[in-house]
């Protein structure tokens, strides 16, 4: 069931992303116009109205603030850690491999933190998790490139302890409390991205791991600059990103994966 909710999500993804899904609409009205169809003058209008939409409103930081405003780091950081989770999702599988040296995506400061973290509290433990995120993929998993990058980043490689199988954020948390076994009484910080934070603590409490959210890579502020400076590929990166998240809550709510439909503090 795993297998198949992953493979789904991800075909279903890949035709039903707001911008590429727009942009079809878009090609399919024009075609159907071509030809003298008036009704593609609908699919067209749909698929342009999109793109305007999310130029001329900030509809996609909109939908961000929530989920990276549901939870705050601590106003006071924990004086002892026990170790730190991060995620992945913040590396570039293909191109590591493609150029020999560590790649990083938007999400890079899961990967910085992470090493910041370690300097601040030297006898936490640290975990990364994450196997191949992607149907097409190299010989490299995310664990492999977070190795390769922390080590030359001069972090111990025995503090680290690396999972490499899990393929999203369900099996983030259950094979990493299995390799792991914390402790009821440890104190473990979770480091994700701030939108990605509420689905995230919602898998671990369901898998039995209470976690502390330490959120890094925020996308959005509430000045006007903050909403309305990004550019347009961004603006629709960021209308996207906040849709696939609020789908997975309600997706992982669903399959009983997170702890409530939208998890709180």
């Amino acid at each position: 069931m795993t297998t198949l909710s992953y493979v789904l999500s991800k075909l279903l993804w890949f035709v039903l992303r707001p911008g590429t899904f727009a942009l079809l609409l878009s090609l399919l009205g024009l075609a159907a116009m071509w030809r003298g169809r008036r009704w593609g003058r609908w699919p067209l209008l749909a698929g342009l109205g999109f793109f305007v939409m999310v130029l001329a409103t900030p509809v996609g930081p909109l939908m961000l603030i929530p989920l990276e405003e549901r939870f705050a780091r601590p106003a006071t950081p924990p004086a002892h850690v026990d170790g730190v989770i991060v995620l992945g999702g913040a590396v570039d599988q293909t191109l590591t491999e493609a150029r020999g040296i560590p790649a990083l995506n938007g999400a890079a400061e899961r990967m910085t933190e992470a090493v910041v973290l370690a300097r601040h509290y030297p006898n936490a433990r640290i975990v990364f998790t994450g196997g191949q995120g992607s149907l097409v993929h190299g010989t490299q998993t995310e664990a492999d490139v977070a190795r390769l990058l922390w080590s030359r980043m001069g972090l111990a490689e025995a503090r680290v302890t690396y999972e490499d199988q899990s393929r999203n954020t369900h099996q983030n948390a259950v094979l990493s409390k299995a390799l792991v076994q914390p402790a009821a009484n440890e104190t473990w910080l979770l480091v994700t991205s701030a939108s990605h934070m509420p689905r995230s603590v919602g898998v671990f409490r369901r898998a039995g791991w209470n976690v502390v959210p330490w959120p890094v890579n925020y996308r959005t502020g509430r000045s006007f600059a903050a909403l309305y400076d990004a550019p347009f590929p961004e603006r629709i990166g960021q209308f996207e990103g906040a849709l696939r998240e609020w789908v997975g809550l309600a997706a992982y709510w669903l399959m009983d994966r997170t702890d409530a439909p939208f998890p709180a503090p």
